[in-house]
């Protein structure tokens, strides 16, 4: 049912006039399963953060851009971890304030489950205003680390209510070893998977699906592993992640391993994503039941108090984030040399509403313990989930409405080392290209009595090679787009019409299906290539 609930979230999303991002399809979804069906999931917090948050967390290091990541490296390190310290301390002490009957502790650990922000609800609200591509690098590199640095903080904040005591020198000790180790872990153990199976692929071949597994499996052995000897599992995700991405940036993995691999992943991260905000919806109408006693606890009488609350918690980090983005701009400024410059109040601004809260959020939320260690229930444990739930469901609301206004004609900096890449790289293919081609056609060639077909069939393939690179480096710019731009739309038609006649054939059976099948497939990532 809660996958059934993903697939339709995707559709009822796309059939709705208003741009409604697809989280909140889904936990709406997930309240009409709670409601309807009056039926529950009850999942232990430790078996909630081994399903969803290895495979994200992986996925998110994997897939990273790290040449873009480390153009703003300060900026986004400043905003994972700077603000992430600086909204718990804050969030903690303004929560503990608003809510006395709320533990200090139990607030920090609230503060430290709304710290982290998630750019796959981000991009879900910015499908019809596209993020610039440098902002959404720095959001994807921030979210990356500041998951890790946010539950990281959930988990001293835990301790300190279970034990009522917190040092911080342990703490900073304690800190220490579960980043360094979980880092460790995570880098080592992708490091030493990877080099085994290509061990074994060089000597025995490659076998695709034993390749995906490997992928799959990778993040939840580094987790557990990390966990096994007290470090952080977070951590060992994320770093197995970035492993991952530099090790298979070497390219030893069959085309079609990465083409299957990359299909296998893009349908996990889709139904765990959507998993967890349908069972966020589906939680919902249970802990609403319980507001009125839960609002009791803060000492009023009726339950729009708890709206209160939530407008106010997401008003603060607002405030908290956009006070921190426009000093650490300012900053960056500074660094460059670009005195008396401010900083652009409309990408502050974007970057701020950015700070949707989502799938970590709600995961951290759920694994409060369910009692302390002499057996008393947690306190206020109710009360920061449906805090917690109200925040994600604000922020998601103020980012659908304000993000559109903010993105719209709005130019990020100019990023002058990226201009002439794509050109100097397909320039290097194709020169790459020629002299191979022309070199396997001499070793094919020698010897033989018909060497003029392979001459023949060789310079064919290598005139189209030389015709982009007359194209590349003759052209100007713009005329070069163009060009490119009429030989998509072309090759497309061009595909598809080849698409349908095959499919046509095989509706007439003159075509057999293996043989179709074949074809279909090779059309079909000619059509993602071109269509990318």
């Amino acid at each position: 049912m809660l996958l059934l609930a993903v697939v339709l979230s995707g559709i009822v999303s796309r059939l709705l006039p208003i741009n409604l991002p697809r989280p909140l399809v889904q936990i709406a979804l997930g309240a009409v399963i709670g409601t309807v069906a009056d039926w529950r999931v009850t999942l232990d917090p430790e078996i909630f953060f081994l399903l969803f948050l290895p495979p994200l967390l992986f996925l998110d290091g994997w897939r990273i851009p790290r040449e873009e990541m480390f153009k703003d490296a300060v900026t986004i390190v400043e905003l994972a971890l700077g603000l992430v310290l600086f909204t718990v301390v804050g969030m903690g002490l303004f929560i503990h304030w608003m809510v006395p009957a709320m533990p200090l502790a139990v607030a920090f650990a609230l503060a430290a489950v709304v710290s982290p922000t998630d750019p796959i609800a981000v991009s879900a609200i910015a499908q019809r205003v596209p993020i610039p591509k440098r902002m959404m690098h720095i959001l994807e590199g921030e979210s990356l680390l500041n998951d890790a640095s946010g539950l990281v903080c959930l988990r001293f904040a835990i301790a300190a209510a279970l034990t009522g005591a917190f040092s911080l020198h342990d703490a900073a000790l304690n800190f220490l070893w579960l980043a360094a180790g979980g880092i460790a872990v995570g880098a080592g153990l992708t490091w030493g998977a990877a080099r085994a199976k290509d061990w074994v692929s060089r000597r025995l071949g490659e076998e695709s699906a034993s390749q995906i597994l490997i992928s799959l499996l990778i993040p939840f052995g580094a987790y557990l592993l990390a966990e096994h000897l007290h470090c952080s599992g977070i951590l060992a995700a994320v770093s197995a992640g970035l492993t991952m991405g530099w090790v298979e940036g070497r390219g030893q993995a069959l085309a079609t391993t990465r083409i299957r691999r990359s299909t296998v992943w893009d349908i996990i991260q889709f139904a765990a994503n959507g998993t967890i905000f349908v069972l966020l919806g589906e939680q919902l109408p249970l802990i609403l039941a319980g507001a009125a006693e839960t609002v009791r606890l803060t000492g009023h009488h009726t339950p729009w108090w708890l709206g209160v609350y939530v407008v106010a918690i997401t008003l603060a980090l607002a405030a908290l984030r956009f006070l921190w983005v426009w000093i650490s701009f300012r900053f960056t400024l500074l660094r460059r040399g670009e005195r008396g410059t401010r900083p652009d109040w409309k990408i502050v601004a974007a970057m701020s509403c950015a700070g949707v809260r989502g799938a970590i959020t709600l995961a951290g939320v759920l694994t409060l313990p369910l009692t302390l260690n002499d057996g008393a229930p947690f306190p206020a444990r109710d009360l920061a989930i449906l805090l917690a739930m109200g925040v994600i469901i604000t922020s998601l609301l103020v980012a659908s409405v304000s993000l559109p206004w903010l993105l719209r004609d709005l130019k990020m900096p100019a990023e002058p080392q990226a201009v002439g890449e794509e050109d100097r790289a397909r320039t290097a293919a194709a020169r790459a290209a020629i002299a191979e081609i022309e070199r396997v056609e001499h070793d094919m060639a020698t010897g033989r009595a018909d060497a003029d077909v392979y001459v023949t069939v060789a310079a064919e393939i290598m005139d189209l090679y030389r015709l982009r690179l007359d194209r590349l480096e003759q052209a100007p710019r713009e005329e070069r787009r163009e060009l490119w731009r009429i030989e998509r739309e072309l090759r497309l038609a061009a595909v598809r019409a080849e698409r349908a006649a095959i499919f046509e054939m095989r509706q007439r059976r003159e075509l057999g299906t293996e043989v179709s099948r074949k074809l279909i497939r090779e059309l079909d990532l000619l059509e993602a290539r071109y269509a990318g």
